[in-house]
């Protein structure tokens, strides 16, 4: 019950993870990104246990067709399970169970797959692949917004959608953005908003670790030319 993309940035080597459903906290349970090894989604009647698992393979440096194969092939329930790996290569790999239902499937693509089940119609998943393939140029967490609202747009689920994340990683250990809308209207958008106003604090917050003394992060965006944002 899922629309997703799943991305490697061919210049920054970024990887990342964007999903809305009409599940709640759908950020708690099917994004994975190992940074520097690959990312994921898995998802439809997700299990935890898997997306663990999936962590734990990419974490091996498997490439992303054997990821997708070893989760399954290992998984009883495998046809309940739609999987979404790409690793640091760029090598996409997808898997959309049998008993998904009509409206499922995934499309892979330079660097990216794009993903769905339980949709309203059978243009969705096409649109998040041609957006991620028109936006090649933009950063990756835009890459990733601009998918969502593509899926979302061409029709999205065929249920009203509660929750939406993203997740993203560079080089460092720690996840250069994460954000989540556990439960909202309309999750897509909220994520949306969220992001336009952490996008211009994305230098700040992979610098502060480093250097304790910067600037709160509201002076930091005034001395850097960004107004003051308010809800």
């Amino acid at each position: 019950m899922t629309f997703t993309a799943v991305l490697r940035c061919p210049r920054t080597k970024m990887l990342g993870v964007a999903m809305a459903t009409s599940s709640i906290a759908v950020g708690n349970r099917c994004p994975v990104v190992v940074p520097r090894m690959g990312a994921a989604g898995v998802q439809a009647i997700a299990d935890p246990r898997l997306t663990l698992t999936c962590a734990r393979l990419i974490g091996l440096g498997l490439h992303a067709p054997k990821v997708v194969e070893e989760l399954a092939t290992g998984d009883p329930e495998r046809d309940l399970r739609q999987i979404g790996v790409v690793d640091a290569y760029g090598h996409a790999a997808g898997f959309t169970g049998a008993g998904n239902g009509v409206h499922a499937a995934h499309i892979l693509g330079a660097g990216f797959v794009a993903m769905g089940n339980a949709l309203a119609n059978d243009g969705v998943v096409p649109a998040i692949a041609a957006s991620l393939t028109a936006s090649v140029e933009e950063p990756i967490e835009l890459r990733l917004m601009l998918a969502l609202e593509a899926g979302r747009d061409a029709g999205g689920e065929h249920k009203p959608l509660n929750s939406s994340a993203m997740l993203i990683y560079a080089d460092e250990p720690f996840s250069y953005l994460d954000l989540r809308v556990d439960l909202h209207d309309t999750p897509v958008h909220e994520l949306r908003s969220i992001l336009d106003r952490f996008r211009p604090l994305l230098p700040y917050f992979q610098e502060r670790p480093y250097n304790p003394r910067l600037a709160t992060h509201s002076k930091w965006l005034a001395d850097n030319g960004h107004p003051p944002a308010h809800r």
